[in-house]
């Protein structure tokens, strides 16, 4: 069997995400080495970095915070093991946080660096720009 190409190995990731995948589904997506860089934005102003089991308890943890992710890829670029993504990121908040109340759609604009490696990803470096409400 062989190894999925970079840009399927991110589109698995974000169709994985959108299916309500916790840290059992999206492991496998993930190298052993994987890191997660997020530039600061309206949630995270100091932006974050994380290794893997960080990144997995994120996503674990985002069940209590977010329901319903959709992913609207606007355009990839691939060049060798590189992916560049960009994409409209949608979800419907369960609980409150600045900005918006739970039940609200929050909604980002969100550009991503992926690296892959053997069909997992090594690393993403994200760069989110959250709409905030008027």
């Amino acid at each position: 069997m062989t190894s999925p190409t970079p840009l399927e190995s991110v589109l698995n990731f974000l169709r994985a995400i959108e299916a309500g995948g916790g840290p059992a589904e999206i492991a496998p997506l993930l190298a052993e080495d994987y890191t997660l860089s997020e530039a600061p934005h309206l949630l995270a102003p100091a932006g974050a970095t994380r290794n893997r089991d960080e990144a997995l308890a994120g996503a674990a943890a985002a069940h209590q915070v977010v329901s319903g992710q959709r992913f609207l890829v606007r355009r990839t670029t691939c060049e060798g093991t590189r992916v560049v993504l960009e994409a409209d990121w949608s979800a419907t908040l369960l609980m409150d946080l600045p900005h918006w109340n739970s039940g609200e759609v929050i909604r980002a604009r969100i550009a991503a660096v992926f690296e892959v490696r053997d069909g997992t990803i090594v690393s993403q470096d994200s760069y989110d720009c959250y709409f905030a409400p008027a």
